[in-house]
């Protein structure tokens, strides 16, 4: 090896756990967890600073490449830069305690984005898990066995389980209007672990096509601070589509 030649070392962690763990930080980083651009004043307000203090914060992110930025006339808006980012927050959100409730308000939107939410670009929380598991008991989805034909007993890190969509379970789909990417460098299916149930709910290419055909047909609408909200078309829909009971 030529002495001038540089290798790189292992992951420097630190240097993100940084970025991410300073608590004003931290907030605008879940803030846009549901995919969306938002503006600084908005960020602001979601982290309790000043409009000084969030541009220095916002700075720091964009350099750190967590966070980009997009101009709109003379208005800047901020979004994540790339969905492994928001995994990282999601993974770290498993580990953490959960934030102390001190109003009937902060209640409300507790139990709202445990029961429905986005994770990035699709859906998460009770009704995200609900989904996965009527994809899986349709057969749209089968669950990838072991060489041995055995079902991998492993969930969690690593994404040792993958879940293939059927040949079945496409025409349903379609017929159903969700777009299936078909040429895309982002893996079709992938999963999360839900930071506030512990199971796994859909990611990928078709995570996000299904929330956005959901959120098309009616039967969900994106509501603030990441809540999705449940139509009463969506009711009968889920219902009749998936078998899924909204109550439970």
């Amino acid at each position: 090896m030529a002495a001038d030649t540089q290798v790189p070392g292992d992951a420097d962690i630190a240097v993100v756990a940084a970025l991410m763990g300073e608590p004003a930080r931290a907030l605008v980083l879940v803030a846009l967890l549901d995919g969306r651009a938002l503006a600084a004043s908005t960020l602001a307000v979601e982290a309790g600073v000043s409009a000084s203090t969030i541009s220095s914060h916002l700075a720091r992110l964009v350099d750190g490449g967590l966070v980009s930025v997009e101009t709109s006339g003379r208005n800047r808006y901020f979004r994540i830069t790339r969905n492994e980012v928001a995994e990282a927050i999601e993974a770290l959100a498993r580990l953490a305690p959960a934030h102390p409730v001190r109003s009937l308000r902060q209640g409300i939107h507790a139990e709202a984005i445990r029961k429905a939410r986005t994770c990035y670009d699709h859906l998460a929380g009770r009704l995200g898990i609900a989904l996965l598991d009527a994809l899986v008991n349709d057969q749209i989805l089968e669950i990838e066995r072991r060489p041995e034909n055995l079902p991998d007993p492993i969930l969690g890190a690593g994404h040792a389980r993958r879940y293939l969509l059927t040949d079945d379970g496409r025409s349903r789909l379609l017929s159903l209007g969700v777009e299936i990417a078909t040429s895309s460098r982002r893996p079709l299916t992938r999963y999360c672990v839900d930071w506030s149930e512990q199971r796994p709910h859909l990611a990928g290419a078709l995570g996000n096509a299904l929330l956005v055909r959901l959120v098309g047909l009616g039967w969900l609408i994106r509501g603030e601070r990441r809540v999705v909200k449940v139509t009463q078309a969506g009711r009968s829909g889920l219902a009749r589509e998936f078998g899924i009971d909204i109550e439970t």
